[in-house]
């Protein structure tokens, strides 16, 4: 497994222990975004991207974050010890959505994406600097995913879909073809 692209996103806060975000393409083919670059007290690390943990209302079974005081759906009050604590005393409030299988991957996946962060804090110095374009859920328009343009991929399926009696009439026409 190999990082073949790593996108940085600064956060403009400087007071913030949040530096930036960012997404790690791995291999050219698996995007995991959202990922975290904080400040810690001796270097920069990496938080992988989570989601709030949730419970269910004992009222009408609606899902609601651990923090929530009352239901989101009913509106009933929320029992305030719900939340369990891990062993030193802290509710775990967040689970990752992705992360490294072992230390070694973690490793490499902090060193990488800290150096490109560096590379990017060098950069924003510059004059004229343009921050790089994050790509998100919601935004396919004209941005490069792994080398292929969304606009040729967009035109690839409209002419699939522009002829779809075209291709029926072709397999049909061929239906049979080398049996014999």
């Amino acid at each position: 497994m190999q990082i073949s692209e790593i996108r940085i996103k600064l956060v403009g806060s400087r007071s913030d222990r949040l530096k930036a975000f960012c997404s790690v393409t791995f291999d050219d083919s698996f995007v995991v975004r959202d990922l975290k670059i904080i400040e810690g007290t001796d270097d920069y690390f990496v938080a992988m991207p989570s989601r709030k943990l949730t419970d269910r209302c004992h009222g009408c079974g609606s899902k609601n974050h651990l923090r929530a005081k009352f239901c989101n759906d009913c509106g009933a009050r929320l029992d305030e010890n719900r939340s369990r604590s891990r062993g030193g005393g802290r509710t775990k409030m967040h689970a990752d959505v992705a992360h490294p299988i072992n230390q070694q991957s973690r490793e490499y996946i902090q060193s990488e994406i800290v150096a490109a962060f560096k590379k990017e804090l060098e950069l924003s110095q510059q004059p004229g600097y343009v921050p790089p374009k994050m790509d998100t859920e919601d935004d396919f328009s004209g941005e490069e995913i792994s080398g292929e343009s969304t606009r040729a991929t967009q035109a690839g399926r409209e002419s699939e879909a522009s002829s779809p009696q075209d291709k029926t009439k072709t397999e049909s026409d061929n239906f049979g073809e080398g049996i014999g």
